[in-house]
């Protein structure tokens, strides 16, 4: 890609790869674009038809409530996944797709550019997030970062057809997990941007917290971890 980036941006890049990380772990909402395209997808599907108008009915209010703090992080991420049960995969596969390819245009372009020159000096980069599975596949199309290398929201899936139960939902303690879990490497690099990726970050040796919302900046000064704010972000 080799992007024209900004003297900050660059600087931001080589600092990075001057640690010469050989596993880099990256949150995505938030960190690798602007905005939270699981909440996205979340309100553009019930309005495309992907779910039925029982699930649609449901979905609402419990979103409402979510936001309202009468419902978990963890508990909302995985009903955003769940709630897709018995539905085709590769259809609600195809939904993501398509609703990723418009989303496309909030990823921050040296966050793109820092991932493609990690790999190509054969860091192994991995993309752990608490939105569902379907749109972070799509996602990492963007950023070339296979499949196997994804940890998301996910559920079983029983003759192509997602089921209720879940496999993992990556929020807070839950990406630390996660990674001790599938990884099993300290990560050399982390990229966050919420409270819900400090214990995340806490694993990694070199922690950045990319575009930080208040309480995440406020932890990174505590531990000295390095701030960065893409281009593209007004403070």
């Amino acid at each position: 890609m080799n992007l024209s980036l900004s003297a900050k941006a660059a600087d931001f890049l080589n600092s990075v790869l001057l640690l010469q990380p050989r596993l880099a772990i990256f949150d995505c909402d938030g960190t690798l674009w602007a905005g939270d395209a699981g909440e996205g997808f979340f309100g553009w599907e019930l309005t495309r038809g992907v779910v039925s108008d029982e699930v649609v009915g449901w979905a609402r209010p419990r979103y409402a409530d979510y936001k309202a703090g009468k419902v978990s992080e963890d508990d909302m991420c995985g009903e955003m996944a769940t709630m897709h049960r018995g539905l085709s995969e590769a259809e609600v596969q195809r939904a993501a797709d398509e609703y990723f390819d418009g989303f496309a245009g909030s990823i921050f372009p040296e966050m793109r550019e820092l991932v493609q020159r990690l790999q190509d000096t054969s860091c192994d980069v991995w993309a752990v997030s608490s939105t569902n599975i379907w749109v972070i596949r799509a996602a990492m199309k963007h950023f070339a970062i296979s499949q196997d290398k994804i940890l998301a929201a996910s559920t079983q899936i029983e003759n192509g057809r997602i089921t209720g139960q879940l496999i993992r939902v990556p929020t807070g303690e839950g990406k630390a997990r996660a990674i001790r879990d599938v990884i099993r490497e300290t990560p050399d690099a982390g990229f966050g941007n919420s409270r819900w990726d400090a214990e995340m970050l806490e694993l990694a040796k070199h922690a950045f917290a990319v575009n930080p919302t208040a309480d995440l900046e406020k932890i990174a000064q505590q531990s000295a971890w390095r701030v960065y704010w893409p281009d593209s972000v007004r403070r």
